[in-house]
C-alpha cells in the first residue's frame, strides 16, 4: 500500500546518516526493545479497554517499531521489509493447507493441532514440541502456551472433571506444605496450583493473563473506594474490620 511505503520511506529518511534525526540514527535493535515492549502492551491495553481510537494510534506506534527494526536490518545487509512481508505471507499459506490447499479441517482445535505439526516439521532443529516459547513471556502466558503445545500432540484431558480434581489435589498438597512450614515445598506447591488453574482457564477457553488482569483492576477499583473514605483521616489507623466494611460497600456498589 502507498501508505505503508510512505512509512518505510520516512523511517529510512530518519535513519539517513547525513540528513536524518540524531536520535533515530543512534538507535540499535537492542536499544529499541524497551519501547517496543511498551508499545505492544499499550496495544493490548487499548484492546482490553475496547478503545478504537487508542488502538488505531497504538497499532501505528507498534508498526513503526517493526519498520524501524527492518530498516536497521536492511542497512546491515541482513534483510529488508519486503523479505519480512514475504516470509509471513509464505508461512500463512503453508500453515493453512485447509484454506489454500486440499486438506479438510472443520474446527479450530484441529487447525491448531495441524499448525503445530507443520511448525514442528519446519523447525526440525527443535528437540521438543515445547521449544520456541520465549522465556521472557509473562509467566501465565508462558504456562498456557506450554499447555497448548503439549495438548497439540494429545497430552490433554478431554473433560473438565480431572482438571478440577488436579486443582483439588494441588490445593491439598499446598495445605500439607503449609502445615509442615516447609518453605521450598510451599513455593513448589503454590506454583503447581497456579499451573493447574491456568490449565482450567485454557480448557474453558479463557485467557488466564487477561482474567487475572480483570481481577487486579477490580481489586484496584474497590480499594480506591476504601481509600476515599479516609480523605480526611488516616487509613493506617483504621482496623481491619472497618476497612473490610468499606470493601463490602464497594462490592455492593459495583
Amino acid at each position: 500500500m502507498d501508505e505503508f511505503q510512505k512509512l518505510v520511506d520516512i523511517v529510512a529518511a530518519l535513519r539517513d546518516p547525513q540528513n536524518g534525526c540524531p536520535w533515530d540514527i543512534k538507535q540499535t535493535p537492542e536499544s529499541l526493545v524497551p519501547n517496543f515492549i511498551e508499545e505492544l502492551y499499550e496495544v493490548v491495553e487499548a484492546i482490553e479497554e475496547k478503545d478504537g481510537a487508542a488502538l488505531k494510534e497504538e497499532l501505528g506506534d507498534l508498526t513503526l517499531h517493526i519498520v524501524f527494526q527492518a530498516q536497521i536490518a536492511r542497512e546491515k545487509g541482513d534483510f529488508a521489509m519486503p523479505d519480512v512481508l514475504n516470509a509471513i505471507t509464505d508461512k500463512l499459506v503453508r500453515r493453512h493447507p485447509h484454506v489454500f490447499g486440499e486438506l479438510e479441517i472443520h474446527d479450530a482445535d484441529g487447525v491448531k493441532m495441524n499448525w503445530e505439526r507443520i511448525k514442528k516439521r519446519e523447525k526440525s532443529e527443535r528437540e521438543s514440541v515445547l521449544d520456541g516459547i520465549p522465556r521472557a513471556l509473562p509467566a501465565l502466558i508462558q504456562a498456557q502456551r506450554i499447555q497448548e503445545k503439549a495438548a497439540s500432540v494429545g497430552f490433554d484431558w478431554q473433560e473438565l472433571k480431572p482438571v478440577l480434581a488436579k486443582i483439588q489435589e494441588e490445593h491439598e498438597e499446598l495445605l500439607e506444605a503449609l502445615s509442615a512450614e516447609d518453605e521450598m515445598a510451599i513455593r513448589e506447591e503454590l506454583g503447581d496450583l497456579i499451573f493447574s488453574i491456568v490449565n482450567l482457564a485454557r480448557k474453558l477457553g479463557i485467557d488466564s493473563e487477561a482474567a487475572l488482569k480483570d481481577t487486579t483492576r477490580k481489586f484496584y477499583r474497590r480499594f480506591r473506594h476504601v481509600e476515599e473514605q479516609y480523605k480526611d483521616g488516616d487509613i493506617h489507623e483504621a482496623s481491619l474490620a472497618e476497612l473490610d466494611s468499606h470493601w463490602e460497600a464497594a462490592k455492593s456498589r459495583q
